[in-house]
C-alpha cells in the first residue's frame, strides 16, 4: 500500500520499485472475540495454520481471522495473486484487491483451509469486496460478529488525482464497513451489504482491529501526523448500519464524543500500525495487541499489554525477530521486508501465543520465482502467566511453507 500525505495502507507493491518502496513507507507508518485454547490432550502442531498455493491462490497478505460459531474460522486476505501459477501483466501482478479463506481443523483431520476468490458472471477473478466507488478499490482488514453477519473493515484506496503514469502512488480516500450474510450457503453466494463509515480527508480511518465489547464494536485506527498514533473509536452494536452517523472517539479528555476529530482524540498508542490485533486473554487479565514494529524494514514483531482497551498501552517487547531479514537466513534479499503481524487466538494452544506475518519485496518481478514471499508465515511463542510472551529468534516459523 502505498506512500503519500493523508495515507494508509498495507503494503503491497504493485508495480515499479518507486511505487513498491513508497508503499512500504505509508505501510510502516501506517474481533476481539475471545478465543479459548485447543481442548486438553489436542495436539495444537496439528492445527497450526499453513497457506499452501491452491485453488488458483497464489498468495496474499493481511490474513486476519475471525471464528465462527461452528469452529470454521474466516480469513481475510489483502491483494491477491492468483491464476495456475504466479504471473504479470509487464510489471504488474496479476491479482485481485481481496479475498477470503475458511478454515477448520480438529484433532481428526488437523488443519484444513478452502479459498474463495470471487468469481464474475463471467467466471472471472474479481474483489471479493467490491469498490462502491468509481476509481477506487478496497484493502480488506478486520473483521466481527454481530446482527447475524460478519462485519468487515475496509480502507477505500485509490490512485492519487494527477499522478503521473507509472508513479504508482496509492492514498486512502475513506472507510466503510461490509455486512457479510448467509454464512452457511457457499461463499460465492454470500450476501454483501456496504455501508459509509469515514469520508477522505479525515486522516484516520477505523480499521486496524476491530474489537466487541459491551455493547459496542471499538475500531482502532492509526492517525496520519507525526509520530502516527493509534486512535480509538466505536459504534453501538444497534446502530452498525448507519456507522457514519453513529461512530464516536475517545477525546484526549476521555470522553466519548460524536464524530471523528483525530486531533482531539487521545492517543492510545503513541507508535501505530495500519494493521494489527487486539485480543483478550481471560487467563492472564490483559488485553494483547501483536504489531510490526513501526520502524522501517524492522525485523521485529511486538507485543503490547494494556488492562483496558483504552489503556494504558505498553511500547511493546520483541517477541520474535523475523527470520527473513537476517542476513544469515538462506534465502536472504536485501530488498525482502516483512509485515503484516497478528495473533490468532483461536489456533494458540495453551500456555502460546500463535501470529502470522508476511514478508514481501521491493523487486516486484521476483514474486513471480520467489515461492518463498508472499504469503502468511504462522509463529508460535510461549505466553507466560504474566503476560509476557518468551522472545523467540527462531530461524524459521513453526510451519514450513506448502507452496
Amino acid at each position: 500500500m502505498g506512500m503519500q500525505k493523508n495515507t494508509s495502507s498495507r503494503t503491497w507493491l504493485n508495480g515499479a520499485k518507486q511505487g513498491w518502496a513508497a508503499k512500504l513507507v505509508l505501510q510502516m507508518l501506517l474481533i476481539c472475540i475471545a478465543a479459548p485454547p485447543f481442548a486438553r490432550g489436542e495436539d495444537p502442531d496439528n492445527c497450526t495454520p499453513n497457506f499452501p498455493f491452491k485453488q488458483g491462490w497464489q498468495g496474499a497478505d493481511a490474513a486476519y481471522s475471525i471464528p465462527l460459531p461452528d469452529g470454521r474460522s474466516v480469513w481475510i486476505f489483502g491483494d491477491t495473486l492468483y491464476g495456475e501459477k504466479r504471473a504479470s501483466d509487464k510489471d504488474n501482478p496479476r491479482m485481485v484487491r481481496n479475498s477470503i479463506g475458511i478454515s477448520s481443523c480438529d484433532r481428526n483431520t488437523g488443519w484444513k483451509l478452502d479459498y474463495v476468490i470471487r468469481l464474475n458472471a463471467e467466471g472471472q477473478p474479481e474483489d471479493f469486496f467490491k469498490a462502491q466507488h468509481e476509481g477506487t478499490w478496497y484493502w480488506a482488514l478486520d473483521g466481527f460478529l454481530a446482527q447475524g453477519g460478519l462485519w468487515v473493515t475496509l480502507l477505500r484506496m485509490r490512485n492519487p488525482p494527477n499522478t503521473k503514469a507509472g508513479a504508482l502512488r496509492f492514498e486512502t480516500c475513506g472507510a466503510d464497513l461490509a455486512k457479510v450474510s448467509g454464512l452457511d450457503a457457499d461463499p460465492q453466494k454470500w450476501k454483501l451489504e456496504y455501508f459509509p463509515l469515514i469520508p477522505g480527508g479525515v486522516g484516520a480511518y477505523p480499521s486496524a482491529a476491530a474489537v466487541v465489547e459491551g455493547g459496542y464494536v471499538y475500531l482502532f485506527a492509526l492517525y496520519e501526523t507525526e509520530g502516527r498514533p493509534e486512535i480509538l473509536t466505536r459504534i453501538p452494536i444497534k446502530g452498525l448500519t448507519a456507522p457514519a452517523k453513529n461512530v464516536q472517539y475517545l477525546s484526549k479528555r476521555g470522553t466519548w464524543e460524536p464524530g471523528l476529530k483525530p486531533e482531539d482524540a487521545m492517543h492510545v498508542m503513541e507508535h501505530g500500525n495500519t494493521e494489527m490485533s487486539v485480543k483478550y486473554h481471560p487467563g492472564i487479565g490483559k488485553w494483547l495487541a501483536v504489531v510490526t514494529a513501526p520502524q522501517f524494514f524492522s525485523d521485529a514483531i511486538l507485543l503490547r499489554t494494556a488492562p483496558s482497551l483504552t489503556g494504558p498501552w505498553t511500547e511493546g517487547e520483541v517477541i520474535y525477530h523475523v527470520p527473513e531479514m537476517q542476513k544469515s537466513y538462506a534465502g536472504y534479499d536485501q530488498d525482502t521486508f516483512c509485515y503484516a503481524a497478528k495473533e490468532h487466538p483461536e489456533f494458540r494452544g495453551a500456555g502460546s501465543l500463535l501470529f502470522t506475518y508476511v514478508c514481501n519485496t521491493l523487486d516486484v518481478k521476483r514474486l513471480s520465482r520467489d515461492l518463498g514471499i508472499y504469503f502468511p508465515k504462522a509463529v508460535r511463542v510461549p505466553l507466560t502467566l504474566s503476560g509476557a510472551a518468551g522472545a523467540a529468534d527462531s530461524p524459521s516459523p513453526v510451519n514450513k511453507p506448502k507452496p
